[in-house]
């Protein structure tokens, strides 16, 4: 039998795995940006809720941590709507031939000069 000390009284508090969802916010976030427009940068609000949990969680503020990843969780879900909306976009624009109207466009704004 192995000898195991009791805790001490300044440990660390257990607490439940409260997930801060940041990989997804970050990876929605650049996705959104470039697929869609720039306001696949409201991602940022995500990355600021997601950067939040952990800080709450060694404070001890489990309700705070909880509320905090559950709106990181609703603006990552923001942005990877717009990332889909966006890449939907750019099949569209590309199978119907919009590069090559887009191309011709420029074409006429340079004889154009």
């Amino acid at each position: 039998m192995s000898y195991v000390p009791p805790p001490t009284p300044n440990a660390a508090p257990v607490h439940e795995s409260i997930p801060n969802h940041l990989a997804w916010a970050i990876v929605s976030t650049v996705l959104a940006t470039c697929l869609c427009c720039p306001l696949g940068l409201v991602g940022i609000v995500a990355i600021v809720f997601s950067a939040k949990v952990n800080g709450l969680l060694r404070a001890g503020d489990l309700d705070g941590a909880r509320r905090a990843s559950a709106n990181a969780k609703t603006w990552c879900w923001v942005a990877t709507a717009l990332a889909i909306i966006g890449l939907l976009m750019n099949i569209y624009f590309f199978s119907t031939g919009g590069m090559a109207e887009y191309q011709q466009m420029l074409e006429q704004i340079e004889s154009m000069q």
